[in-house]
């Protein structure tokens, strides 16, 4: 018998005044599986992510995580629960060098957000923290850079070792390589597969070379409904798919 999913969405639900966005999507993620969710524009990706992540409560329908319900709970509280996301817009401090941005999200993830600076430098477990993350996304090159004065692709890189400073189980990646060019859309893929090896991912990502590289699952957006999850062989086959979003490109 297959193992309970660690993200399960049930009917789900999200209207602006008469305007329905979320059409009653049905969704589950496995753990440790990396999962996309792809959609034309307009079709209610970002939304799903903002109503997993909390920064959106739903109309109706239920979004169970690890056992426990999302809807109502603080962005805040679904991080302490092992959910991390990043956005489309890059989000991090420019001014502040790479180090102390990944050292703010550290701090946050400890509790310790309202520290004086002074104080946080003699915390070995937070720069040990802050260190390691600065490893894994290869940045540590860049530790005392400003982060505004970065290339975009290190920022992004930046912003996922932020994501990953809470020890996420499930981390929501907001299209990550929009805006790169090819060497860095196929550097930052392979950071991703390194960083979530372990973890369960769910991405949105309009490339679909990267999006059938990287995926084990695939589910298809549309018009607020997920019409179709499966492998990438199957979602490229599919008819309803075809038809729908992928076109020219599935072929």
């Amino acid at each position: 018998m297959a193992a309970d999913p660690i993200l399960s969405i049930r009917d789900l639900r999200k209207s602006f005044g008469p305007t329905e966005i979320m059409r009653g999507v049905d969704l589950d993620l496995r753990g440790a599986e990396r999962h996309a969710l792809i959609g034309p524009n307009g079709a209610g990706k970002s939304t799903l992510f903002h109503l997993v992540s909390g920064h959106l409560a739903p109309t109706s329908g239920s979004i169970c995580f690890g056992g426990r319900e999302l809807g109502g709970r603080s962005p805040q509280a679904i991080n302490r629960l092992g959910l991390s996301r990043s956005f489309q817009i890059t989000n991090i401090f420019p001014k502040l060098t790479t180090f102390e941005n990944i050292r703010l999200a550290v701090m946050r993830a400890h509790g310790l957000q309202y520290v004086f600076w002074k104080f946080i430098n003699r915390d070995r477990r937070i720069r040990e923290q802050t260190e390691r993350l600065l490893e894994q996304v290869r940045l540590q090159a860049r530790a005392q850079v400003p982060a505004g004065e970065m290339a975009y692709s290190e920022q992004r890189s930046l912003e996922i070792a932020m994501t990953l400073a809470s020890d996420p189980q499930l981390i929501l990646l907001d299209e990550p390589m929009a805006g790169m060019s090819h060497e860095e859309t196929e550097y930052t893929a392979r950071l991703i597969r390194e960083v979530t090896a372990g973890r369960t991912l769910l991405i949105v990502e309009h490339d679909m070379d990267v999006v059938f590289a990287l995926s084990d699952r695939i589910s298809v957006l549309v018009y607020g409904q997920v019409i179709a999850t499966g492998t990438p062989n199957e979602i490229r086959h599919d008819a309803r798919v075809r038809e729908a979003y992928l076109g020219e490109e599935a072929r």
